[in-house]
C-alpha cells in the first residue's frame, strides 16, 4: 500500500492566539465539540484510561502514573469518519505526547516529541499491518512554550500543522475508516492541553492547488 510522504516547512507571520489556524485539506464544517477547560473538575465526557488527568490553571495536565505501568491516556468520544480538530498545547517535561484518533482499534496519530511531530497510521491488532510513518514536521517545541495545532483528516488523507509555520502531511487507505474517538496518550510529564475545538471536515474546493503549492516548498 502506497503512502505519500511530505513535510513542509513554512514561514508565515505571528498568528493571532485567538483567530483558529487556516484549514487547508478541508473547510471547517458545523462545530461538534470544544472544551476550553475553564473551571475544574475535568468534564466527565473525558474519559481517563490511565495516568492523573486534572484542570489545572484552564488547561487539562496529563502525567503517567509510575503504578500504571502505561502513558497516560485520556479519551474523548465522538463518532466521525473525517474531522478537523485544533488545540494548544505545551510540553512541560513529556518525553512524548500524541493525538490519536481510534475505531474498532488505533486507526492514525500525530506523536509529538520536542524535535516535532510525526503523522502515523497504526497498525492493526491482528499485526497483519505495521504502523507507518506518514509524514514529518521538525520544528523545536521548547519546554513551557505554549503552541497551536491544526489536525485535518478527510478520506485517506492526513494534514496536521503547527502555529501555521510546520507542515506535514500524509495518506494511507487505511486511515479511511469510521472512527470513535480522539485522545492524547502522553509519555512521562507533563503535558498541557487546552482549547480544543472539532468541526466536521468538508471538502475543499482549493486543496488541489493547495496541495501543489505545499508540495513545492523545501
Amino acid at each position: 500500500m502506497r503512502a505519500t510522504l511530505l513535510a513542509i516547512l513554512l514561514a508565515a507571520p505571528v498568528q493571532d492566539e485567538k483567530k483558529d489556524l487556516q484549514a487547508n485539506l478541508c473547510v471547517r464544517g458545523k462545530l461538534l465539540f470544544s472544551d476550553d477547560f475553564a473551571a475544574a473538575p475535568l468534564s466527565k465526557e473525558w474519559k481517563v484510561a490511565k495516568g492523573k488527568w486534572e484542570v489545572v490553571d484552564g488547561a487539562m495536565k496529563g502525567a503517567e502514573v509510575a503504578a500504571d505501568m502505561h502513558a497516560a491516556v485520556v479519551k474523548h468520544p465522538i463518532a466521525f469518519k473525517d474531522l478537523v480538530l485544533q488545540f494548544s498545547f505545551k510540553l512541560e517535561g513529556a518525553k512524548r505526547a500524541t493525538c490519536s484518533f481510534d475505531g474498532k482499534g488505533h486507526v492514525c496519530r500525530v506523536i509529538l516529541s520536542p524535535a516535532g511531530f510525526t503523522l502515523q497510521k497504526d497498525g492493526t491488532k491482528d499485526g497483519a499491518e505495521k504502523p507507518a510513518q506518514l509524514g514529518k514536521g521538525t520544528i523545536d517545541l521548547k519546554p513551557g512554550a505554549w503552541h497551536r495545532m491544526l489536525v485535518e483528516i478527510r478520506g485517506k488523507e492526513f494534514l496536521a500543522q503547527v502555529d501555521d509555520q510546520v507542515f506535514a502531511f500524509g495518506e494511507h487507505a487505511g486511515i479511511e475508516t469510521d472512527k470513535a474517538s480522539f485522545g492524547f496518550p502522553v509519555s512521562g510529564e507533563t503535558f498541557l492541553v487546552d482549547d480544543v475545538k472539532v468541526w466536521e471536515a468538508l471538502p475543499s474546493p482549493d486543496w488541489a492547488s493547495a496541495k501543489e503549492k505545499l508540495a513545492r516548498k523545501p
